[in-house]
C-alpha cells in the first residue's frame, strides 16, 4: 500500500491573507465568544486565532475562507493528518456495527484488535512478556499510572526525572516535568549540543550528564535515596525538540537496571514513526520497563495506555481506572492509524525526509545570524531562534529571542502556515507535520517558512549591516549515534 495523498491546492500567501470571504463574521463572532467563555488558561487559540471547519490531510480551512499547512498537527497527535480516509473508514465500521461505544475495561472485538496491532509495533523483548493499562484519555493520565505503577511494584515513593522534561498538566505529571517542583522529584542534568549544561557538548556533556545521575544515586550523602523509577523523553518536545544521545540512552539504561530502578520512557509524541523508528527509543536499542503512549497511537481521538513488564504488575483490581479508557472508535482508529504507519513504512519515509528537511533549514540558518540552531530526529523538528547581537565573550551561545519566535509563528499564520513553539524560553519554532508530508507540501511548508523568518528578521533588525555574521558557534544539531 502506498501513500497516495497529493499536495493540497493552498493559494499563494498573498491571496490567503486577502481574500474575501461571506464567513468573516461568523469567523469573528466564534474568537469573540470564545474569548468571553472560555478561562484564561486557553494557550493555542490566543497564538492561533483560526476557527477550523473542515480539514483533510495537512490542510485546515477556516471558517473565514482561508487555508493553512498544518505543521503543527495536534501537537503530534495526526500521525496520518486531519481526517485520513483509513481513520475515518474504521470509524464508520464501528458506528455502522451497532458496537457498544462505551464498555469501561470490558474485552471487545475493537480492544482486541488494537492490542495486537499494538503488540506488534513493540519492542520485542517488551511485547514478549508485556501488560497493558487502558488509562484515562489523555497523555497525562497514562503518566500518572506509570508513577502508580513503579511505586506500588518496588514499594518506593522517589522519582529521577530530567531538567526540561514535559509529561502533563496533572499533579504527578506535572511533578515529573521540568516547571514543577516536589521533593519527592530529583531532577538531572538531560544533555544538549547547543545549550549543554556543562558548557562543553557532544559526547563529553552527555558523559558528564550520566556521571552526575551515577554519582547521585551512588553516593550515600547525596540525599537521594533508592528512587521508584526514572522518567524521562527519548526526544525531548516541549523541551525544545532535543534528542538525547543514543549513547546516554543506553547509558540510563544501565544505571537503572544495576540499580533495579525501573526505567519508563515518556513515548507521547515521539511515538508511531514520528522520530525516523516506530517507537524513539528503537534509535538506541533500550528497551525500556514501562512505555507510555497517546497522542498518535488514537488515531485523531483519545486514547493513552501504558505497556510494562509484567514483573511491575503489582496492582490490585481496581488499583487504576477511569470511566473512559474503553473509548471503542479511538481504539479502531488507533488500529487502522498503527497498521498504515506500519504496512506504508512511515516511520522510515519520516526518517528521510526530516533529514532532507533538517539540511534546507540549515541552510537557511547560515544565511539568518538569528538562527542559533537547527534540531531533530525524522518529523519532530526544532528552529531555535537568538539574539545574536547579545553573546557576551563568556558564554558564546547568543541567549535566546522569544520575542522573535513570536513574531516568526505570526508572520507563518499569516503566510497560511501553522507551527508551534516551544523551548525553555519559548524560542523554539516546532515543525511537527504528518507522517504522510509529500516532498512537495515540505517544499511548500519550508518557503513560507523562509519567507515569515526573513520578514520577522527584517521587522526586529531594522538596518542590520550587511556584513554582520554571528560569531557564536552555530549548530545543526541532530541525534547522537
Amino acid at each position: 500500500m502506498a501513500v497516495t495523498e497529493s499536495a493540497p491546492a493552498v493559494p499563494p500567501a498573498a491571496r490567503t491573507q486577502t481574500r474575501p470571504t461571506d464567513r468573516g463574521g461568523e469567523h469573528e463572532g466564534i474568537l469573540r465568544r470564545q474569548s468571553q467563555r472560555e478561562s484564561a488558561a486557553r494557550t493555542y487559540a490566543r497564538s492561533l486565532p483560526i476557527v477550523p471547519v473542515r480539514a483533510r490531510g495537512l490542510t485546515i480551512e477556516g471558517a473565514d475562507g482561508r487555508r493553512y499547512l498544518d505543521c503543527l498537527s495536534g501537537a503530534g497527535t495526526l500521525a496520518l493528518g486531519h481526517n485520513h480516509p483509513v481513520v475515518l473508514e474504521a470509524i464508520r465500521k464501528v458506528l455502522d456495527s451497532g458496537a457498544p461505544l462505551h464498555v469501561l475495561d470490558l474485552a471487545t472485538p475493537v480492544k482486541d484488535a488494537f492490542t495486537s496491532e499494538l503488540f506488534a509495533t513493540l519492542p520485542g523483548e517488551l511485547a514478549d512478556d508485556a501488560r497493558i493499562q487502558f488509562c484515562g484519555p489523555a497523555g497525562t493520565d497514562a503518566v500518572e499510572a506509570a508513577l502508580k505503577l513503579v511505586r506500588t511494584a518496588t514499594g518506593r515513593s522517589g522519582l529521577l526525572a530530567f531538567t526540561g522534561a514535559y509529561h502533563g498538566m496533572t499533579a504527578g505529571a506535572l511533578e515529573a516535568s521540568g516547571g514543577a517542583a516536589d521533593v519527592r522529584v530529583t531532577r538531572l542534568p538531560y544533555p544538549q549540543q547547543y545549550r549543554c549544561p556543562f558548557g562543553v557538548g557532544g559526547e563529553r556533556g552527555a558523559e558528564l550528564a550520566a556521571r552526575w545521575t551515577e554519582n547521585l544515586l551512588d553516593d550515600p550523602k547525596s540525599g537521594v535515596t533508592t528512587p521508584a523509577g526514572m522518567i524521562v523523553e527519548a526526544v525531548q518536545g516541549e523541551g525544545g525538540v532535543i534528542p538525547a544521545p543514543d549513547d546516554w540512552m543506553r547509558r540510563m539504561r544501565r544505571i537503572t537496571a544495576d540499580r533495579s530502578v525501573p526505567l519508563i520512557v515518556d513515548e507521547v509524541q515521539t511515538g508511531v514513526g514520528r522520530t525516523g523508528a516506530f517507537w524513539a527509543v528503537e534509535h538506541s536499542g533500550v528497551v525500556p520497563d514501562v512505555m507510555v503512549l497517546s497522542k498518535a497511537i488514537g488515531g485523531s481521538l483519545p486514547l493513552a495506555v501504558i505497556v510494562y513488564r509484567s514483573e511491575l504488575d503489582a496492582w490490585e483490581p481496581g488499583a487504576h481506572a477511569g470511566t473512559f479508557r474503553g473509548n471503542q472508535l479511538a481504539m479502531a482508529a488507533g488500529t487502522a492509524t498503527l497498521a498504515y504507519v506500519r504496512e506504508n513504512k512511515l516511520a522510515e519515509r519520516a526518517g528521510t525526509l526530516g533529514a532532507r528537511i533538517l539540511g534546507r533549514l540549515q541552510g537557511l540558518a547560515a544565511a539568518h545570524p538569528c538562527v542559533g540552531d537547527v534540531r531533530g530526529r525524522g518529523l519532530m523538528i526544532g528552529v531555535e531562534l537568538v539574539d545574536p547581537d547579545a553573546a557576551g565573550p563568556d558564554d558564546p551561545v547568543p541567549p535566546p529571542a522569544p520575542a522573535l519566535a513570536l513574531a516568526v509563528q505570526q508572520e507563518c499564520l499569516a503566510r497560511g502556515l501553522i507551527v508551534e513553539l516551544g523551548g525553555r524560553h519559548s524560542a523554539v519554532v516546532r515543525l511537527l507535520p504528518p507522517l504522510t508530508l509529500t516532498d512537495e507540501q515540505a517544499n511548500a511548508v519550508l518557503d513560507r517558512f523562509a519567507d515569515a523568518l526573513a520578514a520577522a528578521e527584517r521587522a526586529h533588525t531594522p538596518h542590520p549591516p550587511a556584513s554582520r555574521r554571528a560569531t557564536a558557534p552555530r549548530n545543526a544539531s541532530g541525534p547522537s549515534h
